[in-house]
């Protein structure tokens, strides 16, 4: 199959959508202009057409290799040897820092469902005796992470404004959430954005803090 044929699903998907998928060669030489950012566990992006996650699972790629790094215990390049506690910590905190919003409902199951195949075969590849709490942690955010919505109306399917959720580690183990109205994050006065005028925006809700591998025992998804 040729790049062009894999950018595209079908001429009448073009012609209604403008859906054109990014070739892979071009997403990592874009990730590759913000390089440090991009390998940063905590670094957080926001694909507003994410389609089937091109940019978004090289990201993900890139900080899962942050993560295992980081949990090296020995200095052997050979035998590296790894904690698998603090590899299952980063791999959490990577995969809730990557945000998307997608209109068309197959492009979105299929980018979490590229997202969690990606996060579950690094883990699986590095651990035998995976905790099947981490996968479960892991699905929940990317049914929280990634919106099936219109990011030109800022509302999801059913008409509501799209909530993201800020997802801040405050100790090793226990996990903040805070819910923003993503219009409250991008909406522009006078073509000034919230940035350039300083304004910070205000979460419409805290949650209790958790541990992390409970997140999904907050509330239903």
């Amino acid at each position: 199959m040729s790049d062009k044929q894999k950018q595209v699903k079908s001429k009448k998907r073009v012609a209604d959508f403008g859906e054109v998928f990014t070739a892979e060669k071009e997403v990592r030489a874009m990730l590759d202009l913000v390089k440090i950012q991009s390998e940063q566990l905590q670094s957080r992006f926001l694909e507003p057409a994410c389609g089937t996650g091109n940019f978004l699972v090289e990201i993900l790629k890139r900080k899962l290799n942050t993560a295992i790094t980081l949990s090296q215990i020995n200095k052997s390049q050979k035998s590296p040897k790894y904690a698998q506690a603090i590899y299952e910590k980063n791999a959490i905190i990577a995969l809730s820092s990557i945000y998307g919003i997608e209109l068309l409902a197959d492009n979105c199951a299929e980018c979490r469902s590229r997202l969690f195949t990606l996060f579950k075969e690094h883990y699986q590849s590095y651990f035998k005796q995976i905790n099947e709490q981490v996968l479960t942690t892991a699905h929940y955010l990317l049914n929280k992470n990634i919106v099936n919505g219109n990011a030109l109306d800022l509302k999801d399917l059913t008409g509501n404004p799209i909530v993201f959720s800020e997802w801040t580690f405050i100790s090793d183990i226990m996990i903040q959430r805070r819910d923003f109205i993503y219009e409250d994050l991008v909406e522009k006065t006078n073509n000034i954005s919230p940035e350039e005028t300083g304004f910070i925006a205000k979460n419409i809700k805290d949650y209790h803090p958790i541990h992390y591998l409970k997140l999904s025992e907050q509330e239903n998804v």
